[in-house]
């Protein structure tokens, strides 16, 4: 079985280093990007894996990098960063990052969190017996193709925002706090961030309703979690 590639995006040679040396180290096929035209270049050619995505690129940044590769792909990343502005990663989230770390990190935890990305990435390509799952206002959506649509109109998802849709359709009436919805969307606790759930939950409303707004009937429960209402 070929090892899984990781892209490593990022301008700082140290960084690249000591990352590609780790993740050959873990048993990874690591390519290295310098800028963000680059990493859009080796994304679409070498079809890894998983990518490691710097926010503070020269060329194209990590956010701009993020927003092209999701228009045509669900490879799963990792941002990056050395900012501390919440902001940055949260719109890298409702973008379609599976993940950030910031800067300094420790490298183990950072294998960790590829480890449990790529988990979470296999699973879904292999889960579900169920042939679909239905909502309200004709939402649809076909576990095996991973295909979501309302009313014959295909929604556009990412990887996270199916994975969040597919288990509250699952699990309809029911609420699923934060936490649930961190551990089996994302793949593991993100030990008190629990607000890029809101900010995924958020953004799949958003797509819901704009195909139909009787489609969204995601709830908020306040101090917990969210349900669907189906």
């Amino acid at each position: 079985m070929p090892a899984p590639k990781i892209l490593v995006v990022d301008d700082e040679l140290a960084v690249t280093d000591l990352l590609a040396y780790n993740l050959r180290k873990s048993g990874y096929e690591p390519l290295v990007a310098a800028d963000g035209r680059e990493a859009l270049r080796l994304a679409r050619h070498a079809n890894p894996d998983l990518i490691l995505l710097d926010l503070m690129l020269p060329e194209l940044d990590g956010l701009d990098v993020c927003r092209e590769l999701r228009k045509t792909s669900a490879v799963p990343i990792i941002m990056i960063t050395a900012r501390g502005e919440e902001i940055d990663r949260v719109v890298g989230l409702e973008l379609g990052a599976d993940d950030y770390v910031s800067k300094p990190f420790s490298v183990r935890e950072l294998l960790a969190r590829v480890k449990a990305v790529l988990r979470r990435a296999a699973q879904t390509t292999k889960e579900s017996t169920d042939t679909g799952l239905q909502g309200k206002a004709g939402l649809l959506l076909d576990i095996d193709s991973r295909h979501a649509s309302v009313e014959g109109v295909p929604l556009e998802l990412t990887r996270l925002e199916f994975d969040l849709l597919h288990l509250l359709l699952s699990n309809a009436g029911r609420v699923l706090t934060r936490e649930r919805l961190l551990e089996q969307a994302w793949g593991y606790d993100y030990i008190g961030d629990t607000r890029a759930v809101d900010s995924a939950i958020k953004r799949l409303r958003a797509k819901l309703r704009a195909l139909s707004p009787d489609a969204d009937s995601i709830e908020a429960v306040r101090g917990v979690g969210y349900r669907i209402n189906s």
